[in-house]
This record gives C-alpha cells, sequence and structure tokens, in this order.
C-alpha cells in the first residue's frame, strides 16, 4: 500500500493541544508528521504487508526498482509577478525568485535569483519514478522575503506524458500567478546490460548540469543480514546498523537490538556518476557509534561484469570476525535516453529566453506517440506446464455388501494455480491410476503463489476425499523443472508422480518448428492443444472513433480474442479518443494459422472498428513485435497497440524425463517404465522428421513401427523413440491391446529390456515414447536392437501374442542422425524397412 504522491492533512489541535494553535508552531507540527507519513507511505516508500508467511526478498517487493529515471532540467521563467515593493508599496520593484520541484517525496530547492522577473536557474535534479501514470512532477515558485516566502504560481504535470515523449522542452504557464517556466524533461530508460554504458558516459560529459553532474547510472542496495558478528566488551550482543556511502552521499539502516545476526531488510538506492571508478563503503556499526562491527569496501567495476548488473550473495567482513558475513543483493541499471529521433542541445537553457515554445511539445498536447508507453507486465510472465502422470497407493473408498468387502476408488484430480481450476478424467476402479494429461497456466513471478493440488473418489452423491499436496511455485520457477513422486497428505496412503514445467516465451522464431515438433511427441490426449508460443497484447488507446447519432461521442470498450479466449477493457464514458492501457495474454498453439482479432465497440451503439492480424505477421516482425497505430476496418479510426511474440522453451534442456521415475514393479519387462516425452528433452528437437503421411509407402502383410534411434554422445546414452505403429494385423473377432517390448541383444535380461505402454483396442497405436540405455558408442555398434510388438492374448492370460517383430543391427545405422523410419514387421528376425 502507498500514496502515490504526498497527500494533504489538516489537524484541528483541540484541547491540551491549543499551545499547538501558536503561529509556526501548529504549521512545523503538521509538516512533522506528514514528514513522517510521507516517509512510510508515499512513494518510493510502501507499506508491506505479507499476506502469507516466510516471504523471500521482502525487501525487493517493499522497494522494487524504479520504472525509469525523469531527468528534469530547470531552466527558466518569464513573466513573473512583483511581489516586492518600495516606498510603503507604491513602487513596484521585483521578486526574489527559486522554485521548489517534487516528485512524490523527492523535493529540490533551485537557488534564489535576485531582483528579476525573468530568472535563469540552469539547474539539474534527478528523480525515480516507481509508477506510471499517477505520478506527477510538480513545480512551484516561490518569492523570497525575509519573513513569509510569496507564492507566484505552480504547474503539474503527468510523469506519463513524458514516458510517452520521451523528451518534453517547453514553457509552461504557471497556475494561481502569472509567467510561465520553462522545463526539459527527458525520459531514461533502466538497462541491464553494460553495452552503451561508454555511450552514456560521453554524451553526459557533453551537458553541463548542476548542482551535481549527470548520472550514468542507478545502484540499489538490498541490505539482508548479517551472520556471526563479533560481541562487545562483557560478551553483550551488539545493536547493529549499518551506513553505506557512495562517493560522499551516506545512507544509515535502522538499529537491530541485541543480536550478532541482523535481520534489516532495507533497501537504498544511489545514483553513479561513474560506475566505472566508483566504490560502494560499507560500515556495520553498533547503533552507539563507537564500536565498528566489519567494513567492505566493494568496486562498483565488480557488478559491470556480473550477469544483468547483479551480485546476489554473501560478503565477507573485514576488520571483524573470522566468520563474520553480511548478505546484499546489489542491482545496477544503466540510464539511458533513446536519442536515435531526438537532437539534444549539448547544454541545457541555453536557448534565448525569449524564444516562444517548441514544435509539438506542448504540455496540454503532447505530440503523438509513435509507439505504446513501457508496461510493467511484459517480460514477468511464464507459462507452466503440469503434467498429471499417475498415483500409487490410493486409498479404496468403494464398499460392497454394506462394508464387509473392501472394493477400489475412482480416483481424478483437481488443480488450482493463478486463479485457474483443472481436472483430470475419471480412472474407473482403481487405486494405483494412470491420467497422464497436461495442463498449461500463465503465471508470473509473484512470491508466495502455490500449485494446489487435491484428489478424490467420483461417488454418485459426494466425492469422496484421497489425499492433497501444495507446491510452491517459486522453486519451479526458479529452477525451471520439477519431477517428483508427492507424498499426499491427510490421508494414510497414496502419493502421485507430478512434472512441472517453466516454459519461457523468447522473442525469435528460430525454434518454433523445433518446439512444434517437440509438442508433438508428448503423449498426452490434448498434444494438439500444447501451447508453442505466448502472445501479449497492450491496447493502449484509440482516437479519431467515429461519432455516435453524428454529434455524440461514443463510450468505448476493446475485446481481444484469440480462438475461444476473449479479454473484455473498460469502457471510457463519452469519448472518441479512449485511453485503456490494459493487458492482456493469450497461449498460442500454432502461430502460423493464428490471429488476433480485436473489435472496438460503444456502449449501446456497436461496433466503431475492428483489427484483425495474422500471427504469422509477428512471426517475420523483429523481434516479434509491433508496436504501432492500427487502422480499424471502417477506415475511420486508429488504435495504438502493442503485440508481442514469444516462443515457449522449456528451461530444463537436456533432462530425460524417465530417468526420474522410479521402478513401479519388479516384473523384467517393467523395468523399463517410460514416462511420457517432454519438451525439456530438447535434444530431440533436432532429430525429429518434419512429418510423414501413413501412405508413404506400403505396408507389409503385419503392418509397420515407426521409431527413431541415436546416439546421445554428450551423455553417452543410446535412445530411442517409439512413436506409433499402422496396419496391424487382427487374428479373431477382437482387436488387439498391442505395446512394444525393445530387447538390446545379446543380452537378455533386465537391464537391457524396455516396453511402452499398453494400448487398447486399435490397429494403429500412437505411443510417442523414449528409453535409453547407458553404454559407449562403440559398445552400441556391437549390439542389435529386437523390437516386438506384442498383445495379451486375453483379459485373464498372462500370455502374450506376438503381432510382429524386426531386428535393427545398429553397426547399419546412422546413429548421429536419428531419423524416424517406419520399419515392415516380419514373424522372423530379419530387418524390415521402408
Amino acid at each position: 500500500m502507498f500514496f502515490i504522491k504526498r497527500p494533504t492533512l489538516d489537524i484541528n489541535w483541540t484541547g491540551m493541544t491549543n499551545l499547538l494553535d501558536i503561529p509556526g508552531l501548529s504549521s512545523l507540527s503538521d509538516t512533522v508528521i506528514m514528514d513522517s507519513i510521507a516517509a512510510i507511505l508515499v512513494l518510493p516508500n510502501r507499506l508491506l504487508v505479507p499476506l502469507v508467511p516466510n516471504l523471500q526478498d521482502v525487501a525487493q517487493l517493499r522497494s522494487p526498482l524504479p520504472r525509469g529515471i525523469i531527468r528534469i532540467h530547470l531552466l527558466a521563467a518569464r513573466g513573473l509577478s512583483s511581489k516586492d515593493k518600495y516606498v510603503k508599496g507604491f513602487i513596484e520593484g521585483k521578486s526574489d525568485p527559486y522554485a521548489l520541484v517534487r516528485v512524490g517525496t523527492q523535493t529540490f530547492c533551485s537557488r534564489v535569483i535576485d531582483e528579476e522577473l525573468n530568472p535563469h536557474w540552469g539547474e539539474t535534479y534527478e528523480v525515480m519514478v516507481h509508477e506510471v501514470p499517477g505520478q506527477e512532477i510538480e513545480v512551484e515558485v516561490f518569492d523570497k522575503d525575509p519573513d513569509k516566502d510569496d507564492f507566484l504560481g505552480r504547474m503539474k504535470l503527468d510523469v506519463g506524458k513524458v514516458l510517452q515523449a520521451g523528451v518534453l522542452d517547453d514553457w509552461y504557464p504557471l497556475q494561481g500567478g502569472q509567467g510561465q517556466v520553462h522545463l526539459r524533461l527527458e525520459w531514461l530508460s533502466l538497462l541491464s546490460d553494460a553495452e552503451k554504458l561508454d555511450q552514456v558516459l560521453q554524451w553526459n560529459r557533453g551537458i553541463s548540469s548542476r548542482p551535481e553532474p549527470p548520472s550514468a547510472a542507478i545502484l540499489v542496495v538490498y541490505l539482508d543480514r548479517a551472520q556471526d558478528l563479533p560481541l562487545k566488551k562483557g560478551n553483550k550482543e551488539p545493536n547493529p546498523m549499518v551506513q553505506l556511502s557512495v562517493q560522499d552521499v551516506t545512507r544509515e539502516s535502522k538499529a537491530t537490538y541485541g543480536t550478532n545476526c541482523p535481520v534489516w531488510e532495507e533497501a537504498f538506492r544511489f545514483f553513479l556518476q561513474d560506475p566505472q571508478s566508483q566504490e560502494l563503503d560499507v560500515q556495520v556499526k553498533d547503533d552507539s557509534g563507537a564500536l565498528t562491527l566489519g567494513a567492505l569496501t566493494l568496486p562498483l567495476a565488480r557488478l559491470l561484469t556480473a550477469s544483468e548488473l547483479t551480485l546476489d550473495q554473501w560478503f565477507q567482513l573485514s576488520s571483524s570476525g573470522p566468520n563474520s558475513r553480511l548478505y546484499m543483493k546489489l542491482v545496477m541499471r544503466i540510464l539511458y535516453l533513446d536519442s536515435s529521433e531526438i537532437s539534444f542541445p549539448m547544454v541545457p537553457g541555453a536557448q534565448d529566453l525569449d524564444s516562444g515554445p517548441q514544435t509539438g511539445s506542448s504540455v496540454d498536447a503532447p505530440p503523438r506517440p509513435y509507439h505504446t508507453a513501457p508496461n510493467s507486465h511484459f517480460g514477468t510472465e511464464n507459462v507452466l506446464r503440469i503434467h498429471v502422470l499417475e498415483a500409487q497407493d490410493l486409498i479404496a473408498k468403494d464398499r460392497f455388501l454394506g462394508g464387509l468387502v473392501k472394493g477400489k476408488s475412482d480416483p481424478y484430480v483437481k488443480l488450482k494455480v493463478a486463479g485457474r481450476s483443472f481436472r483430470t478424467h475419471v480412472v474407473r476402479e482403481e487405486l494405483s491410476p494412470r491420467w497422464n494429461e497436461v495442463f498449461e497456466v500463465i503465471v508470473t513471478s509473484i512470491p508466495g503463489q502455490e500449485l494446489e493440488i487435491d484428489v478424490f473418489d467420483k461417488d454418485l452423491d459426494k466425492d469422496d476425499f484421497l489425499g492433497r499436496y501444495k507446491v510452491s511455485l517459486t522453486t519451479v520457477l526458479n529452477s525451471g523443472f520439477l519431477d517428483e513422486w508427492l507424498t499426499l497428505e491427510d490421508v494414510p496412503s497414496g502419493r502421485l508422480h507430478l512434472r512441472l514445467e517453466r516454459l519461457t516465451p523468447r522473442p525469435t522464431a528460430a525454434e518454433l518448428e523445433e518446439v512444434l515438433q517437440v509438442n508433438s511427441l508428448i503423449q498426452t490426449q490434448k498434444s494438439s492443444e500444447l501451447a508453442a508460443a505466448l502472445l501479449s497484447v497492450y491496447l493502449e488507446r484509440a482516437e479519431d472513433l467515429p461519432l455516435r447519432k453524428g454529434t455524440k461521442p461514443p463510450s468505448p470498450y476493446a475485446t481481444l480474442t484469440v480462438g475461444e479466449t476473449s479479454h473484455k477493457t473498460k469502457t471510457v464514458p463519452q469519448t472518441a479518443a479512449p485511453v485503456w492501457e490494459e493487458y492482456a495474454s493469450f497461449l498460442i498453439r500454432k502461430p502460423h494459422a493464428e490471429s488476433l482479432e480485436l473489435q472496438v465497440r460503444g456502449e449501446g451503439t456497436g461496433t466503431l472498428g475492428s483489427v484483425s492480424l495474422p500471427l504469422s505477421e509477428l512471426l517475420q516482425a523483429e523481434r516479434l513485435c509491433l508496436d504501432h497505430w492500427f487502422p480499424l476496418s471502417n477506415g475511420q479510426g486508429q488504435v495504438l497497440m502493442r503485440a508481442q511474440l514469444g516462443i515457449l522453451v522449456s528451461q530444463h534442456s537436456g533432462v530425460e524425463a524417465h530417468s526420474h521415475s522410479p521402478s513401479l514393479s519388479e516384473e523384467p519387462e517393467a523395468s523399463g517404465a517410460p514416462t511420457p516425452i517432454t519438451s525439456s528433452a530438447l535434444e530431440v528437437r533436432h532429430r525429429l522428421p518434419h512429418g510423414d503421411s501413413p501412405l508413404e509407402a506400403p505396408v507389409g502383410p503385419l503392418g509397420q513401427v515407426k521409431l527413431t534411434v541415436w546416439y546421445h554422445s554428450d551423455e553417452q546414452k543410446l535412445v530411442s523413440i517409439i512413436h506409433s505403429c499402422r496396419a496391424l494385423r487382427q487374428n479373431g473377432r477382437d482387436l488387439p491391446d498391442p505395446y512394444v517390448s525393445l530387447l538390446l541383444l545379446p543380452d537378455k535380461n533386465r537391464s537391457t529390456k524396455r516396453k511402452t505402454t499398453q494400448k487398447k483396442r486399435t490397429l494403429n497405436p500412437e505411443f510417442n515414447e523414449r528409453f535409453e540405455w547407458e553404454l559407449p558408442l562403440d559398445g552400441s555398434l556391437r549390439r542389435k536392437l529386437d523390437v516386438s510388438v506384442k498383445s495379451n492374448s486375453s483379459f485373464m492370460s498372462r500370455e502374450r501374442e506376438l503381432l510382429g517383430k524386426v531386428q535393427l543391427d545398429l553397426a547399419e545405422i546412422d546413429l548421429s542422425q536419428g531419423a524416424a523410419q517406419w520399419y515392415d514387421l516380419t514373424d522372423d528376425k530379419e530387418k524390415g524397412g521402408s
């Protein structure tokens, strides 16, 4: 919770506090109270109320990185009113003007210009902006007097206008007085790499800035905790506090009392003129100031070579105990002004004071933006792919003969995450069910989120509870992958096999085909519905919408639709130029074939216009992003919108999925029980076929099996994927229940045997299951792979009917390519092929 700007407070002192009504004292007390409120609740200060226990990175939540920096050049004023009078007020003199510049709690005071109605200040201030829109730049001009300063006027400007324009340079009229003030406002973006630092430093050398030189970067220090600080005399616990200094700017933390392992969780910000040469000096002291508990000097050049200009670690303290250390997170950001389309004066304020406003930079009508304003949602989302695989040892809830005979359960799983709910299908009469279902949901990196899992037994009246479990999303999002058997809670027995993957959107189309191919290998009933991309849309505004009944403006809203998913914006009353500033995101399965449909409608007036954007256009755009004005289909009006596509790539490359699964049975063929292939096995991508047709080649009399075999040289593993079978023979009246058994000859033991899951009543089963054997390449070349397609003879029998087989001599196969092939099934051990 926070105030976006400093609130006003009217205090009526009564009773014993009448003493505070003394002129000067009452205003002072109000100011002190307001300063106290601002120090806690006015941006950038926030009041953090944890809704869940054990929040991580509390300091970063309380004091996040700013959105950007505004460099304010207070250049001059003209036409100010005269407040000084001479000869008992008959002779009008001049004023002694100065200005107060305020953004939130950040306040700057200019120097006083004596006896001048057209003062020239030429001063520069830099402020951190945390929320856009809502924050304002406020300038108040006063006449300096010995007793009470006279008010000359004020102006206010929304920070969002600076962000949209990048640079504003204009004369702004003063309200409540007369005259104008000349400001130059520049929006500085925060870069997380040092690539443009030299360019920024060179540019800053040409800027004449006072009272301080321009900054090239900011440093945010998240002070977390310390360990094993030295004790005071008499083995007394110290009261540690920390002083952090950069050049001549010092910040102090609060003191924590009676501990040598203090926790501060505070954040401090510094402007840096040259991070290549500056240092951060840290002094840990007892709050009395008489005892130094440790020190640290850190050259800031270390951050320039760190990933994303960030150090997050323990730092050993000097002049302290042998185990004394300090945990801090240091984040640097380079301040960059995009000057590609703007020409800047090398000395701000050097223009003629009598010149009029520059073209296109009026405070009431800022330049029409070419692109949307930056949006905080972009780049913060990932996709969580949830594989609900199987369960074991669930409790039996179904009973027969009045409860004398214990039956089984009809289990299913309910999932809740990020405001969405999902549910698997019901597996009838099974205590160790296999669901093998995949769900996907868009998630952000907000701490404290959980995936709630509940298992139930389906009944006619009320479903019975079979167990629950909660998974912290922070763990999954940080690691990128989780594959575990989870012991269900609040029940005597039962465990659930779950696999979670974080998919991160990448702004490049190079991996799209590979992602689509890997998705096709995931064995699930809904593999065709797996997302390959994330579409992020920021709809900022519209202009020139058609009027209602010729003269009245409409009350427009917009709907964004992809497939069956829609997002509706707020309705903006009675305007032909609505500002929505809303964000929506969509999971995209086939980026080549889908499109974004935008409709602008008026409340009660119908359609005002539409835009259809094929996502194939985004695939051809730079960084898969289009950010500009889109004309509406009716020829009247346009919308300013940014559409960004990100290809979803697993962050857990190289993980072999089934290696995480424990053996579920002691039967010889079950030792290779598969786990469906996930897109985390990224090495598969380069080896997958680009498609084939069941009718590409004639099929042998016993049918065919399609498989891929290759050698994974990095991990020294022989890998095989059983894709599918087709046109299997049917012996008897009933269709077979086929599965594929693999044996790595010449050995015939449990370690070389593998088999797929069994498919029910089909002649064209789809498996898409992967198996591997750990052995060297030369050992692989001396082996033969025996592939047999079998079916159980009957429901009650363990006998297996051979439907056909093929034997592959691995020495005759190019194991470096791993192309998928159809092989004819035979009754003997000769190799078939096509």
